[in-house]
């Protein structure tokens, strides 16, 4: 329980700035990533609203395959709804900041509750996926296209 002084630099913090409040109510946080995409997450208990950097998930999703990834960790841990997510995502593509979103969730869902490690473990969730984008070589096209050989 919060003592009386906490609560008034809470009140003050939260008059300074709104978005102090998530810190203010119990929160997990996970930072999730995903090639070029960091996404920093916040979960507090709720009613499943959730919100990608100040929009909703169908104005910043437009594709049903991304929104399927992010919800993928409450789908398997029965925590569909039970969360407000707060998700500050910056760098890569689309499906990047989803799959970015999905670690971060995770993560902070490990944080609420230590025992759905091994369900999200055996999904592959936990790890960051290192897979990046290899570097376009010099005298090539690309990172493995060669130019066309000209034989003459």
């Amino acid at each position: 329980m919060l003592d009386q002084s906490t609560r008034m630099w809470h009140r003050i913090l939260k008059d300074c700035n709104p978005k102090w409040e998530y810190l203010m109510v119990e929160s997990y946080y996970g930072t999730g990533k995903r090639k070029a995409a960091v996404a920093r997450t916040w979960l507090k208990l709720g009613q499943g609203i959730i919100t990608i950097n100040n929009r909703t998930i169908e104005d910043y999703f437009g594709r049903e395959t991304a929104k399927m990834i992010v919800e993928q960790p409450f789908v398997l841990t029965d925590t569909y709804g039970s969360f407000d997510v707060k998700v500050n995502v910056a760098g890569g593509g689309i499906s990047g900041q989803a799959a970015a979103i999905r670690h971060g969730i995770a993560k902070a869902l490990l944080q609420f509750k230590p025992e759905f490690r091994q369900i999200l473990k055996k999904a592959g969730l936990v790890r960051r996926d290192s897979r990046i984008k290899e570097r376009k070589k010099y005298g090539q096209k690309g990172a493995r296209a060669r130019f066309q050989y000209s034989k003459r």
